[in-house]
């Protein structure tokens, strides 16, 4: 009897001890980067009223957690620091973090374009032998110590799925998103400060996975959809991706956002929507990181046979993706967002996992180093910006055109199309006529419209003078 008392009193007192410990959220850890030039949140818990000192470099806070022990901190803004240095964190137990830098940091996140890991022997998808060779080059070479990176893994619990940050020699590596890994080893170059990226990919996921429920029931458009109990929007189930993979990321300070996303969306026939639906996200994101230009890159989907998915479940055809295309390139009327154009990026379209990883990651850094960094460097292709009939022919206008508009391969511009009154469009013949386009073909004598790249199987070869590929448009509404 005396022993259960003892056994009692000694497990009471190791759970009261346990659950008295000051702990960080799980963001934090050893080799992390914070965020410099901004305020930096810090957080955890400990026993309710628990007094919690938290030290970095020069700065030293005091706090005491709440009722529920939840406690938080904000650390002053901070100038990039390559020199590690340790967070510590009192109460009754002291934790301290080790190898931690001041720099910039990124969230990458998406569906399985995103996900598609560095080290290509452990991606569940087609990689050609290019994208294995750079791959293995990449790991097996001396990489910059600068990079930091935490792998968060695909699974659904209240707890942030991850291990921790790592150094970049850490194994943990071949794991990380392929595109975000290319895009900070890019920005580590030029910048030369550290960057760390939180690698957040889920494979097959849609954009409402990703979006919190509370958007939707906010929404002046789904309010009245989402006001019913386990509602769905176009059969999908919003906010799982978010409750689990993202949420638990706020409020951690980070610079933005590298999104590629809307294969899934594209699938079912979501482009009138995917506009609307990745502002709400992107608002979301800017509302509960306190950050009204937090900045959000994408990338554009690219070519892939749609049409000949498997059964078509959903019906598609070779116009569908274009229609995404135009619902994508919509979505840079939203302030402080960039998109990447892969039309180019492509050497198998009944592969829906492109390669060319590496050069998505170096076109997405071109965004962030002119955009969000202030560098003077070319980061867009052409964007249709309007059109003038004159005569029997259209004359395109640009925005991003460079020194001039190009052929990247010296031949005539290709998947260019023009259509008159009766709607019908033929293939067009294009002068360029330096940082404009004229557009024509014999059979339509009073144009009225011009299509360009509108088949999800075009590869186009309109550039700009800085080698960046045009995205596909239309200047019709039909």
């Amino acid at each position: 009897m005396k022993f259960r008392i003892l056994f009692f009193f000694l497990t009471s007192v190791s759970f009261i001890s346990l659950k008295a410990e000051v702990k960080l959220a799980r963001i934090f850890s050893d080799n992390m980067v914070l965020q410099q030039g901004k305020e930096v949140k810090i957080w955890g818990s400990a026993s309710k009223n628990e007094q919690v000192l938290v030290t970095f470099g020069k700065q030293t806070i005091q706090t005491t957690a709440d009722k529920t022990g939840q406690w938080s901190i904000t650390l002053a803004p901070m100038k990039a620091s390559s020199t590690p240095n340790q967070l510590i964190v009192e109460g009754k137990n002291t934790v301290t973090l080790k190898n931690i830098l001041v720099g910039e940091v990124w969230i990458c996140c998406g569906q399985s374009n995103m996900d598609y890991p560095l080290d290509t022997r452990l991606s569940r998808y087609y990689v050609t032998d290019e994208d294995y060779a750079v791959a293995q080059k990449e790991l097996s070479s001396e990489r910059n110590q600068l990079i930091r990176v935490m792998y968060v893994e695909r699974k659904l619990q209240p707890e942030l799925p991850t291990k921790g940050w790592a150094e970049s020699n850490d194994t943990i590596l071949k794991y990380v998103s392929a595109v975000g890994y290319f895009f900070v080893k890019e920005l580590t170059e030029k910048l030369k400060i550290p960057v760390g990226i939180i690698s957040n990919g889920w494979g097959g996921t849609q954009i409402e996975n990703w979006t919190p429920v509370w958007a939707y029931q906010q929404s002046p458009v789904y309010k009245q959809k989402a006001s019913v109990p386990g509602f769905k929007i176009d059969t999908e189930a919003p906010g799982a991706m978010f409750e689990s993979l993202m949420k638990p990321l706020i409020p951690f300070s980070v610079r933005g956002l590298l999104w590629y996303q809307g294969e899934s969306n594209c699938m079912v026939h979501d482009s009138l929507r995917y506009t609307y639906k990745f502002q709400m996200l992107v608002e979301s994101y800017r509302q509960l990181w306190n950050d009204a230009k937090m900045p959000f890159y994408f990338v554009q989907l690219a070519p892939f046979y749609y049409s000949k998915l498997r059964n078509n479940p959903y019906n598609q055809d070779e116009y569908l993706l274009p229609y995404t295309w135009e619902a994508q390139l919509k979505c840079l009327k939203i302030p402080e967002t960039g998109m990447v154009v892969t039309t180019d990026l492509v050497k198998d379209m009944n592969n829906i996992h492109p390669g060319y990883k590496w050069e998505v990651g170096k076109r997405l850094s071109k965004l962030a180093l002119a955009k969000s960094y202030g560098k003077k460097i070319a980061y867009s292709g052409p964007i249709y910006k309007s059109m003038k009939v004159k005569s029997s022919s259209i004359e395109l206008s640009f925005y991003h055109t460079g020194k001039k508009l190009i052929s990247n391969n010296d031949q005539a511009l290709t998947w260019f199309e023009i259509a008159g009154d009766d709607k019908k469009f033929y293939p067009a013949t294009v002068m360029i006529k330096g940082k404009k386009l004229i557009v024509s073909a014999v059979e339509v004598s009073n144009p009225v419209a011009v299509r360009f790249a509108w088949k999800e199987s075009a590869q186009p070869n309109f550039y700009n003078s800085d080698l960046l590929p045009a995205s596909p448009f239309r200047t019709d509404n039909w």
